[in-house]
């Protein structure tokens, strides 16, 4: 079963086909999803962690796709900036 993080991170994929999204973008699109009204502008880093996490699992699953400089990386060797698509699709 997924966290609410994780169906997020996928619908926000889906709706961004056929691109990709960095884990920033999804961490401030969930942030404001979740906490309407929010007036702090960077209260998102504090899901940033959460994402990346979730990243992980999902790919470790075949949903998501970690990208590294546009090419398919194994999800633990993913450090440092990163892209996530969903599983099988191309930019």
């Amino acid at each position: 079963m997924s966290s609410p993080l994780e169906a997020f991170m996928l619908d926000h994929l889906r709706a961004r086909l056929p691109g990709s999204a960095d884990p920033v973008e999804v961490a401030r699109a969930f942030h404001a999803a979740t906490h309407p009204g929010e007036t702090d502008p960077e209260a998102w880093h504090r899901h940033l962690s959460a994402v990346r996490r979730a990243a992980l699992r999902l790919a470790a699953e075949g949903q998501v796709q970690v990208l590294r400089k546009g090419k398919p990386v194994a999800p633990e060797a993913a450090r440092g900036v990163i892209r996530l698509r969903l599983a099988g699709e191309q930019t």
